[in-house]
């Protein structure tokens, strides 16, 4: 097999950037590239850990739910601790404020939208039941002209 090589930069053009791989504190890899795309964080040990932590307490509080099914107060109080234990963990991890300032990015962006009003909302949905209506009865209409072509004219089957 020949070998490529990559072509020599022409005076005035760009040179191709190779991606670089740069150690933050807490162990945090980051993928960094001089071009246009994007940059890619790589999760820690420690979020992993949280993450797993999360899921661990979460399953142990459906877990003691289902076990302690004869002690009505209990097991409420195991399934609601794991479900806390779980958010606390997920909380202080780097994808949980991640997830959150998306949450406040999407409420934000909701009260952005300018809402139908009362009567506008009426009027879209009287509009679409009727093309619902209209479409409903031209399939009909189309079902019963092929049904009358097919079967009595073509195959001449009469009812």
């Amino acid at each position: 097999m020949a070998e490529r090589r990559s072509p020599k930069p022409k005076v005035g053009g760009s040179i191709p950037s190779a991606p670089a791989t740069v150690m933050l504190a807490g162990h945090r890899k980051i993928n960094i590239s001089m071009s246009n795309q994007s940059v890619q964080t790589v999760s820690t040990t420690n979020d992993k850990l949280k993450i797993t932590l999360a899921v661990v307490a979460l399953v142990a509080g459906v877990v003691g739910f289902f076990v302690l099914s004869d002690q009505s107060v209990l097991r409420v109080v195991a399934l609601v601790i794991g479900l806390l234990l779980a958010i606390a963990f997920v909380w202080t991890s780097e994808p949980g404020q991640a997830f959150l300032t998306f949450g406040k990015e999407a409420v934000r962006e909701t009260k952005k939208v300018v809402w139908p009003t009362r009567k506008e909302a009426g009027q879209i949905t009287a509009v679409v039941f009727g093309f619902v209506v209209i479409m409903a009865l031209f399939l009909w209409g189309t079902d019963k002209i092929l049904e009358f072509v097919l079967y009595d004219l073509i195959l001449s089957w009469k009812k």
